[in-house]
């Protein structure tokens, strides 16, 4: 067995080097509302820009022409599927001393879309590149930066992903791969709408080392309450200090529920961007991070156009620590 004391899987507040996007085009799913989006994404990398370097991936060159000559940003053309980041970028780990970016498969959330360019994305953009043969989604894991690591049941247990491990076998391997001492499995609690099978960055999220934030939801009229309401308290059970993210009212597109959700929030060097939602909630959500992250700045970035592709503003990033290198 690899010695796990080398390893640990970084904690998204740790000092980053840059955050990587990907501007959705006119050949994926977001083409029939696409200007109504990528102003969405100009928001996004402006907001970054201020604060560290962004890597903006980008397939047409109309989509970056009002970022393209801004400071902080990195622009990289490259082909796509889709936009999501979090899922098929990588995920950063310190191994003695030094970064590795670990490059999981990618295989659309179980099979459900095609991914065959997303997952070539990463080793073409990075160095020090470590590929495995394992389904793992970043969406799908959250670390404190002291070994222990969320995840759920729903999603890595999902027959699609990798079905000849068992849970057990799932524990260790992340353990293996990342050096984590705790996997700690949530067994309740979706997200209408969410093609993730249940990512844990849309339902539970630290905030540090040892504070919980969960998506929460008071409406027992509204079809999640019950989930959720067992997801609260599963995490009111966990050692760590653990805090409610005000419920969002229904929203819909096409007729279609979305899964709009607080818990969706990105870290970066000194600043939080919060997704918003045109809610009554998120001048409340606001000031709940305030409070969290007093030292950082607290951006809200509106996403409700984003959920429209059933993920939201942390889902379409992906940060990368201090002294991690491009080719």
């Amino acid at each position: 067995m690899e010695n796990l004391s080398k390893k640990r899987l970084f904690a998204e507040w740790e000092e980053q080097e840059f955050v990587q996007l990907m501007f959705p085009h006119s050949n994926s799913d977001w083409g029939q509302y696409l200007d109504e989006l990528i102003p969405v994404f100009e928001d996004i990398a402006i907001n970054i820009a201020k604060y560290q370097p962004c890597i903006v991936c980008y397939m047409e060159d109309n989509s970056v022409k009002n970022i393209k000559n801004l400071e902080n940003i990195i622009l990289k053309k490259v082909e796509s599927n889709d936009t999501w980041c979090r899922d098929f970028g990588g995920i950063t780990i310190e191994n003695d001393g030094k970064i590795e970016v670990l490059d999981y498969v990618f295989n659309g959330w179980g099979n459900k879309f095609d991914a065959s360019k997303d997952n070539e994305l990463t080793k073409k953009l990075f160095q020090d590149v470590k590929s495995y043969d394992f389904v793992l989604e970043g969406g799908s894991i959250d670390s404190n930066g002291n070994g222990v690591i969320l995840t759920t049941t729903d999603c890595l247990l999902e027959e699609n992903r990798n079905p000849s491990f068992t849970k057990e076998e799932i524990t260790q391997r992340l353990k293996n791969d990342l050096g984590a001492k705790e996997i700690i499995w949530i067994e309740n609690g979706y997200l209408e709408g969410d093609d993730t099978d249940s990512h844990i960055d849309m339902l539970v999220r630290f905030t540090d080392e040892n504070t919980i934030v969960y998506q929460s939801c008071d409406d027992k009229e509204d079809v999640h309450y019950e989930a959720l309401k067992a997801m609260e308290d599963e995490v009111k059970k966990l050692p760590f200090k653990s805090v409610a993210l005000p419920w969002i009212g229904a929203k819909y597109y096409d007729d279609e529920r979305l899964p709009a959700s607080y818990a969706n929030f990105l870290v970066i060097n000194g600043a939080v961007l919060v997704p918003t939602y045109q809610d009554k909630s998120d001048e409340k959500a606001l000031e709940i991070f305030t409070k969290l992250f007093p030292k950082r700045d607290i951006i809200g970035i509106d996403c409700s156009k984003i959920i429209r592709q059933h993920g939201s503003l942390h889902c379409c990033t992906m940060q990368y620590p201090k002294t991690t290198r491009l080719k």
